[in-house]
């Protein structure tokens, strides 16, 4: 106990502000590594936002794009989707009819 209460000699001073350099050095370097790594989750948080919304806004497109193709205009008239379709049915159907009566 009587080491205690007994002030630190020089060497001791020293030795003493040396681990406290030592260990605010320590803790720097510590600090250093968690804003480095909080840095870059950051930036990957932004660029999977960033992914996430041009992703959205090619689906959003396409989505109109499709809509302009299969519904029809504001004058009713049938898109151009729905014939192609109706053609290739069409096609389809006479080939069909011609296998069938010409087969025989």
């Amino acid at each position: 106990m009587a080491d205690s209460t007994k002030p630190l000699s020089d060497e001791e001073r020293k030795e003493l502000e040396e681990l406290r350099a030592e260990k605010a050095r320590s803790e720097r370097e510590r600090q250093a590594r968690r804003d480095r790594a909080e840095l870059e989750h950051l930036k990957a948080e932004r660029e999977r936002a960033k992914a996430e919304t041009e992703r959205d806004r090619r689906v959003r497109e396409m989505s109109e794009k499709n809509a302009r193709l299969m519904e029809p205009d504001d004058d009713l008239n049938m898109p151009k989707g729905q014939k192609v379709v109706l053609i290739c049915l069409a096609v389809l159907v006479v080939a069909i009819i011609l296998v069938t009566v010409l087969g025989h």
